[in-house]
């Protein structure tokens, strides 16, 4: 499956980085996607089917009805506040209004119980992790029932940057001049400002972290394979709303 890289240059300069290992793994700043592993599900993945029946009570989002859809939606659910349940503590993160289709997107995942059973899949120490993807076969089930075909119209403010603990959209690196962000995966910015020259501008910031930064650190200093991806799954639990 295709990688959504955060990134693009770390050391130089979230989905390769700096000339060393920063450069290889921030150039991956796209969305990360392992191939689905159909190996023995556990037993939150077997039950894990909320999502998708969930979701086929709304239309499949497209992208010709992305927008009107999400518009609808932000309106009727206006919910900022984000509670998101890991393996390891919970980050609280507040959701921007004025990125709304982010905003509502993020919501819309949340209450489909998208993120349930997902991972935090890529970490780099002092950068970013990334959350929203897994290696178990429900979640391409639940892309596929909420729509897998469809990105997020760029929404970046001008003059807002990442700073420590913003949120923001992972994105397809390569073609992609409107700067669209795919809808199933983000990323917890940590720094240094130094990273910063390629993502300010180029990567939709809907959010910031509240509350829970010391767990954003312990997860982004977990030991990681190459790619990144964290050798023990840092699990999202839940993503709760309100």
């Amino acid at each position: 499956m295709k990688k959504l890289l955060v990134l693009g240059i770390v050391c130089v300069g979230l989905l390769q980085g700096c000339e060393d290992k920063k450069n290889t793994s921030e150039e991956k700043t796209e969305t990360t996607v392992k191939t689905p592993l159909d190996t023995i599900a556990s037993e939150t993945e077997k039950t894990d089917t909320t999502a998708v029946s969930e979701a086929t009570s709304y239309p499949k989002i497209t992208q010709e009805n992305v927008v009107s859809f999400l518009t609808q939606y932000g309106t009727e659910n206006p919910e900022t506040k984000v509670r998101i349940t890991t393996n390891h503590g919970t980050i609280d993160i507040r959701l921007y209004e004025d990125t709304p289709m982010h905003r509502a997107n993020f919501v819309y995942l949340a209450k489909q119980n998208y993120f349930n059973n997902t991972f935090f899949h890529r970490v780099v120490k002092n950068f970013i992790i990334q959350g929203g993807n897994s290696d178990n076969v429900s979640t391409p089930r639940k892309r596929n029932a909420i729509g897998s075909d469809y990105l997020l119209p760029a929404e970046i403010v001008p003059g807002r940057k990442h700073t420590y603990g913003t949120v923001s959209g992972a994105k397809e690196y390569r073609e992609n001049p409107d700067k669209q962000s795919a809808p199933f995966e983000f990323f917890i910015f940590l720094g240094p400002r130094s990273a910063t020259g390629h993502l300010n501008g180029n990567y939709t910031i809907f959010g910031r972290v509240t509350n829970g930064m010391d767990v954003v650190e312990k997860i982004a200093n977990l030991p990681a394979d190459d790619g990144d991806w964290p050798l023990q799954n840092v699990y999202i639990q839940d993503v709760s709303v309100e």
